[in-house]
């Protein structure tokens, strides 16, 4: 349903009708009311009790606001991890990292998406701070289906690859400065990327 509503399958204003949705996947309205409630989380649907949920209008200013502030913590994270991260940590992370190159190379939009969640996790992880955690993952809950997009722009797997090797190429070297300033350009990167389709729902 995110990601209908982000590529402007679902425009703001729609009505989501847990009958409809729940008949249109195949599924029982438990699940539907969960994800609409999960929607209404990430600031995509609006839902007053006994009414049905309403698809918001996420405009490209606000959307910026949020990236800026995922930049900055991503920031915050990548720094911390290059100075942090265990011997173990660095080394899976190379390892993961090097194997989504085959994803790459395989268009494999929906199993590179996957990895790029875990990658950054790692970074999260690799932080050793848990209230930064809590932070930056709750904003990247918000951003998802946007982040998710962003996979679906002719060539954008093999860029966030790029912009990732630069992130671990820094980390690898424990340089905190280099790291954190590869985060925030390639947070910066996918916010550009993925504002196309805020764009396009705001016309």
């Amino acid at each position: 349903i995110a990601d209908m509503i982000v590529t402007g399958q679902i425009l703001p204003g729609d009505k989501l009708d847990e009958i409809s949705l729940a008949a249109r996947f195949e599924v029982s309205r438990t699940p539907v009311r969960e994800a609409l409630r999960e929607l209404g989380a990430m600031g995509l649907v609006d839902r007053e009790p006994n009414r049905s949920a309403v698809v918001t209008n996420v405009t490209e200013t606000y959307l910026h606001s949020m990236f800026e502030a995922m930049a900055e913590l991503e920031g915050v994270c990548a720094r911390l991890a290059a100075e942090r991260m265990t011997v173990d940590e660095r080394r899976m992370l190379e390892i993961e990292h090097r194997a989504s190159a085959r994803l790459v190379h395989q268009g494999a939009e929906e199993d590179y998406a996957v990895h790029n969640t875990e990658f950054h996790t790692r970074l999260y992880r690799g932080a050793h701070n848990e209230h930064i955690y809590e932070l930056v993952t709750q904003s990247r809950a918000r951003l998802a289906p946007f982040r998710r997009a962003q996979f679906r722009l002719p060539g954008r797997l093999a860029k966030s690859y790029d912009e990732h090797d630069i992130i671990v190429t820094a980390i690898m070297r424990a340089d905190g400065a280099a790291a954190a300033k590869a985060a925030y350009s390639h947070v910066e990167i996918v916010s550009d990327a993925s504002v196309v389709f805020a764009s396009a729902r705001e016309k």
